[in-house]
C-alpha cells in the first residue's frame, strides 16, 4: 500500500513538474512579438524617410526654353 502511495505521488509530482510556467512563456511571447512589431515599424518609417528624401524636386531655371 505504501508502494502505491508512494507511486501516485510520484505521478503527481512530475504531472505539476511537466506543466511548467505558462503564464512566463505567454508574457515572453507577447513581449518578443512586441518587439517585432516595433522593429517592423521602425524599418518602415525609415524606409518611407528614404523614400521622402530620394525625391528630388525640379528645378526651374533649369527647364530650356
Amino acid at each position: 500500500m505504501k508502494k502505491l502511495i508512494l507511486m501516485f505521488v510520484a505521478i503527481a509530482a512530475v504531472s505539476f513538474a511537466s506543466c511548467g510556467n505558462k503564464k512566463a512563456e505567454a508574457e515572453k511571447a507577447t513581449a518578443d512579438s512586441i518587439r517585432v512589431a516595433d522593429s517592423i515599424a521602425a524599418v518602415e518609417a525609415a524606409a518611407a524617410e528614404a523614400a521622402a528624401a530620394d525625391t528630388v524636386p525640379a528645378d526651374s531655371a533649369a527647364v530650356a526654353e
